[in-house]
């Protein structure tokens, strides 16, 4: 098909998706989010069933485009790549039902980030649900995808099925994440622990995102006094939904087991010294370095308080075996050196 030959039906098919368009707007306007992200999907769909049925290529897309915002130019959204959102998101949503119960319920442009970075349905689900509970924007959702957070829920290792109510015990361990990824911090592999609790801190904005929604930060280095004696919690915070502190214990090494007794304790203190009657029982977090499945399921498993452990990390790293074929900085440095001093000879 030529630049400039459109099918038979192409006419009737362009009224009739002017038609839809009119009538959408007599019951909503556009910019009612519900009935703009229907109206797309009907769109989407109707190209989808031309392509299918009579072959029509990319440049009808084109066509359509120009003609729709000729015709409705006070509307924007008819961009040949926006159209081919519709037809992707037609195509990625085939039952109408479940666009209505979902997708239509967030904004048109967290749809398309959706598209073009998840393919599963499941995920893709998962990501509006959060969305719609969490109220995240384009450029949070964005990064909640990026950061790998539906692989990551979930998967700290806990206690909590025998020491909360099933209720709590439930959202709790749905609120935990593994590994917790700290990539807005530029430390190193050599970082302390109280480095690491300082920078955290001073990105608190950052934190409490990687953390999750629900979180408020109550203190660092929180002091508590027990049997005379002064102790120190690295991080506190008070989770609004389970309502109820959780203690943070930062460990820039592998999990230990004693670890375990030393947040045991903390929590205790938490329950004794600052725990209202209304709230529910502390939670204790146990960020490590890295974690041995099997060993924190035995520090745990006759712990009574609810506890649960996950890793951290500042970036993803490349695979060892990568890591090995590439130049140091000093090699990189030596190179530049080198082709510099060959450019300025050749230019003499």
């Amino acid at each position: 098909m030529s630049p400039l030959t459109l099918p038979n039906n192409y006419d009737r098919f362009f009224h009739e998706i002017k038609e839809q368009i009119r009538q959408t707007q007599v019951r909503a306007a556009l910019s009612v989010n519900r009935e703009l992200v229907l109206l797309y999907w009907s769109i989407g769909r109707n190209i989808l069933l031309q392509q299918q049925q009579f072959g029509w290529g990319a440049k009808v897309i084109t066509r359509l485009s120009k003609d729709l915002s000729q015709s409705f130019p006070e509307v924007k959204g008819f961009s040949s790549r926006n159209l081919k959102y519709m037809r992707a998101f037609a195509d990625a949503y085939p039952d109408r039902e479940i666009v209505q119960q979902l997708a239509a319920q967030i904004p048109w442009f967290h749809n398309c980030i959706l598209l073009d970075k998840v393919k599963d349905d499941t995920e893709r689900a998962w990501y509006i649900q959060k969305t719609l509970e969490n109220g995240w924007s384009r450029t949070v959702l964005s990064y909640q995808i990026e950061s790998g957070l539906y692989q990551r829920q979930g998967e700290a290792i806990t206690n909590f099925d025998r020491t909360l109510p099933q209720s709590q015990s439930d959202l709790a361990h749905q609120l935990l994440k593994d590994p917790y990824t700290f990539d807005f911090l530029n430390l190193g592999e050599a970082v302390q622990e109280r480095d690491l609790e300082s920078a955290l801190v001073n990105h608190m904005r950052d934190f409490l995102l990687e953390l999750g929604v629900g979180f408020a930060f109550v203190g660092s280095q929180y002091h508590l006094e027990v049997g005379e004696e002064d102790f120190y919690i690295d991080l506190l915070f008070y989770h609004l939904r389970l309502r109820c502190f959780v203690v943070i214990d930062l460990k820039m090494k592998p999990f230990k087991p004693e670890f375990s007794g030393k947040m045991n304790f903390y929590v205790s203190a938490v329950d004794d010294l600052l725990r209202h009657p209304d709230d529910n029982p502390t939670i204790g977090i146990i960020l490590c370095k890295s974690k041995n499945k099997t060993v924190v399921e035995y520090a745990l498993r006759d712990v009574n308080k609810p506890i649960g452990v996950a890793t951290h990390q500042f970036s993803k790293q490349l695979p060892e075996a990568l890591q090995g074929q590439l130049p140091t900085i000093e090699q990189l440095e030596t190179e530049l050196n080198t082709a510099m001093e060959k450019r300025e000879g050749e230019g003499k």
